[in-house]
C-alpha cells in the first residue's frame, strides 16, 4: 500500500502548480495533505475514485489538513478532542479495521521560540492521544511535524541549535514520541542516510544548494515494523517549500473501496 505526504504551503497556490498532475502520477492508496490554508467551499477537486476529508481552521488562510483515499474508513475523526487545540485544522484521523491514519500538522515555536510551550503542550496531547489510539489499533500518522530530530536530520545544526524546529525541548520531546512506542519509518530504513530533507527555506536558494531540513515524516506504531517496505522522500517534486515523503507497506488489510 503506498501513503503520501505533502504539506503544500498552500493548496490552492499548489493547484496552479499541477498538484493534481502530480497527485495522479503518484497514485497513491491515501494522500495526506497539511497547511492547505483554506475554508470549506474555496476549492473543488476533482479526484476520481478518492474520498475526501478536510479539516480547516477557524482563522482564514491558516495551517488545515486534508486526506484523499481510496479506501472508505470506518470512522473519521477531527483533531485531538481537546478545545484549545482543535481551532486550527490540525488532525484528521481515520479509522480502518485494522489501523488508524492520521495526518498532523504540528505547531511551529516561531521565532525567538515564542510559541515552544504552546508548542510543548501540544506535543504531550498529541503523544497521549496517539497512545491511546495504538492500544487499540496500530496507528501510522504522518505530516509536518516541525522538528528535525537528529544532527542528521538538517544541513547546518550548529547554526540552528536553538531554532524552532531543533530545539532541546523539541527533539527531546521528539523522543518521547518514539519511545512511547513508534517509529520513525524512514531512519528505521535508513539508520545514517545524510542529507535527505523535505523543507527548504524559499531564501539565499536553500533547495537548489539542498540546504534543507527532514521535518515530515511517516511515523507507524511499532507493532507494524515488520510491514514497512519502504519509505522515500521525493525531493524531485516541487510545488511547495517542502517535498513529498512516501511509507510503502504490504497489504494491511484494508478491503471495501
Amino acid at each position: 500500500m503506498k501513503f503520501i505526504s505533502w504539506n503544500v504551503n498552500g493548496l490552492r497556490a499548489v493547484l496552479k502548480k499541477d498538484f493534481e498532475q502530480t497527485f495522479k502520477d503518484l497514485d497513491a492508496d491515501f494522500f495526506c495533505v497539511q497547511e492547505t490554508k483554506m475554508q470549506a467551499g474555496q476549492v473543488t477537486l476533482d479526484l476520481p475514485g478518492y474520498h475526501q476529508y478536510f479539516n480547516y481552521a477557524e482563522r482564514k488562510g491558516y495551517s488545515g489538513t486534508a486526506i484523499f483515499t481510496k479506501y472508505q474508513p470506518l470512522q473519521v475523526t477531527y483533531g485531538l478532542g481537546i478545545a484549545e487545540h482543535d481551532q486550527e485544522g490540525r488532525v484528521i484521523t481515520l479509522e480502518y479495521p485494522v489501523f488508524y491514519l492520521l495526518t498532523c500538522y504540528t505547531p511551529n515555536s516561531q521565532g525567538e521560540l515564542k510559541r515552544l510551550p504552546y508548542r510543548l503542550e501540544w506535543d504531550q496531547a498529541f503523544r497521549n492521544y496517539v497512545s491511546q489510539l495504538s492500544a487499540n489499533k496500530p496507528v501510522i500518522f504522518c505530516g509536518d511535524l516541525n522538528v528535525a530530530h537528529e544532527e542528521i536530520d538538517l544541513k547546518n545544526p550548529k547554526t540552528n541549535h536553538h531554532n524552532a524546529g531543533f530545539s532541546n525541548e523539541e527533539r527531546q520531546s521528539f523522543t518521547k514520541l518514539l519511545a512511547a512506542g513508534f517509529t520513525d519509518s524512514f531512519r528505521y530504513l535508513y539508520p545514517d542516510q545524510i542529507e535527505r530533507y523535505s523543507w527548504w527555506s524559499y531564501r539565499f536558494h536553500a533547495r537548489d544548494h539542498n540546504a534543507g531540513w527532514r521535518i515530515d515524516y511517516f511515523i507507524t506504531s511499532n507493532a507494524l515494523q515488520d510491514q514497512i517496505k519502504d519509505a522515500k522522500i521525493l525531493a524531485d517534486i516541487y510545488g511547495s517549500d517542502h517535498c513529498p515523503v512516501e511509507l510503502d507497506t504490504t497489504d494491511l488489510g484494508v478491503e471495501a473501496k
